[in-house]
């Protein structure tokens, strides 16, 4: 394969069914759509942690959580462990990121040449709270996701603003300036992560009457688990809705969707304008999903598809058009496909990485491994993990009984067949198949231990639960507003 430029893409919390090359039924995409249309659909993609801070610390080390040990939102990536762009700098290649990291801080060496409109964790710190998993107070930030959902302008959509802007610059200016080796440019948007308020223009496309009520909303159909009950008592948004307010909610993301993809758009457009088309490849994925109001959840933080599940596409040269990829695929594979689309050499240390290039499985090269992903941040009361085994789907909760889903038949994880009789032996070789990528009750002591030990450091619980949290994090420039 040819060596090119990349543009690599990521948006925050997009659910992958909320896409129109995803079969969504009223979602507007047509850029994405686009981009899938020209190149191919990864239809089974995973995060491997979904909350923002591990996700992106997972891609941006090819590694697992657990191997990283940047367990949550309050223990970042601080460029301890080497990067991709880390890799491409030592190999000569220019890597430059715009946008949200959501790392420790750019005073860190994390591998891009250039940091532009960065967003890091809060003050270097996080989101405190996040690490009190036993005991854990309720989450009072979290009923603004319901006041505020609707018609408006945002931070956030001002910050996108910002970011498309200067990747359209930034890609004018680099194809006044060819030769070289093949560069990378990270662009990394915060929608349609909440709040959820889109701008009327994109609001206006989705009648609040007309927008899709969420799967097992209804309280005799929400999945009774311990891991989710427990869930529910700390993150409290649903307590905040009602119908008219979920249907607005589900308005304003599917807004923030559209608003997202025309941003992306511009971006594309300005590679074809600038002439840089022949010689640049485009990969587009989320850090997680959103629940967006199914089983009566919204926001991430478990293992059902919608909010651990993300889009993934790839088009540019040598990149068939109009190809689907069911082979189930991670975050963690974008380590080893950024290095071979730009032709850098893999390095020695990186050889066990559990990472395949999606150009391999572009070609047909099925690797022998189980998809994974792992959860021990905010509103976790016992770790939890997942692999995906052809069309199964096992999730491991340490203490906890397990969960057994076959999305092939039950694709919204309605019939969980570890409940089921008949199905133990299919549960125990699940099981059996995760321990040899993790030792549940291992990981989840020494999440804990880390997690105890910044409580400490930061003074004690007491002192944490006092000075409280924010419902997400300032752009650049702005202050958090703690509850």
């Amino acid at each position: 394969m040819i060596p090119t430029n990349l543009v690599f893409i990521m948006s925050d919390e997009h659910n992958r069914r909320v896409l129109g090359c995803q079969g969504h039924p009223m979602i507007l995409t047509p850029n994405l759509d686009r981009l899938a249309a020209n190149g191919v659909r990864f239809t089974d993609a995973y995060c491997n942690s979904p909350i923002c801070v591990p996700s992106r610390a997972s891609f941006a080390t090819g590694r697992y959580v657990h191997q990283i040990r940047f367990w949550d939102n309050a223990i970042p990536y601080d460029g301890s462990v080497p990067s991709w762009g880390h890799r491409l700098s030592a190999a000569g290649h220019y890597a430059v990121s715009i946008g949200k990291l959501h790392f420790r801080s750019a005073e860190d060496r994390n591998g891009f040449a250039e940091e532009i409109m960065p967003l890091h964790v809060v003050g270097g710190v996080g989101d405190l709270l996040g690490l009190i998993r036993e005991d854990a107070p309720r989450r009072l930030s979290a009923l603004k996701l319901a006041e505020e959902a609707g018609p408006g302008d945002s931070s956030y959509q001002a910050y996108d603003d910002h970011i498309t802007e200067a990747a359209i610059a930034w890609i004018r200016e680099r194809a006044l300036h060819q030769g070289g080796k093949p560069w990378v440019l990270f662009v990394s948007f915060v929608c349609p992560h909440f709040p959820l308020i889109a701008r009327p223009e994109w609001y206006n496309l989705y009648p609040e009457d007309a927008v899709p009520w969420p799967a097992q909303y209804a309280e005799a159909e929400r999945p009774n688990h311990p891991f989710i009950a427990a869930m529910r008592k700390i993150s409290i948004y649903d307590e905040a809705f009602d119908e008219r307010k979920v249907r607005r909610a589900i308005a304003a993301y599917f807004g923030l969707v559209s608003f997202l993809d025309h941003n992306i758009g511009r971006i594309t457009n300005a590679i074809a304008e600038s002439g840089l088309g022949p010689r640049t490849r485009v990969i587009y994925t989320s850090d997680h999903g959103d629940n967006l109001g199914a089983r009566g959840l919204w926001g991430k933080s478990n293992m059902y598809e919608d909010s651990v599940g993300v889009p993934m596409l790839m088009a540019g040269p040598e990149i068939p058009r109009g190809h689907v990829c069911h082979d189930p695929v991670s975050l963690v594979d974008g380590f080893p496909t950024i290095l071979e689309c730009v032709g850098a050499p893999r390095d020695p240390a990186d050889h066990e990485m559990p990472g395949t290039s999606l150009f391999d499985l572009m070609r047909g090269h099925t690797p022998k491994r189980n998809v994974f992903s792992e959860y021990h941040a905010s509103s976790s009361v016992t770790g939890a993990f997942m692999i995906r085994k052809g069309t199964l789907k096992y999730i491991a909760y340490s203490g906890m009984p397990p969960q057994l889903f076959d999305l092939a038949d039950d694709p919204w994880e309605v019939r969980d067949l570890a409940r089921e009789p008949g199905y133990e032996g299919l549960v125990a070789d699940c099981d059996a198949t995760l321990r040899r990528t993790v030792n549940p009750e291992i990981v989840d002591r020494l999440a804990r231990s880390d997690q105890k030990s910044r409580i400490e450091a930061h003074g004690g619980r007491e002192a944490i639960i006092a000075r409280g949290t924010f419902a997400y994090s300032p752009v650049p420039g702005t202050k958090p507003a703690y509850t």
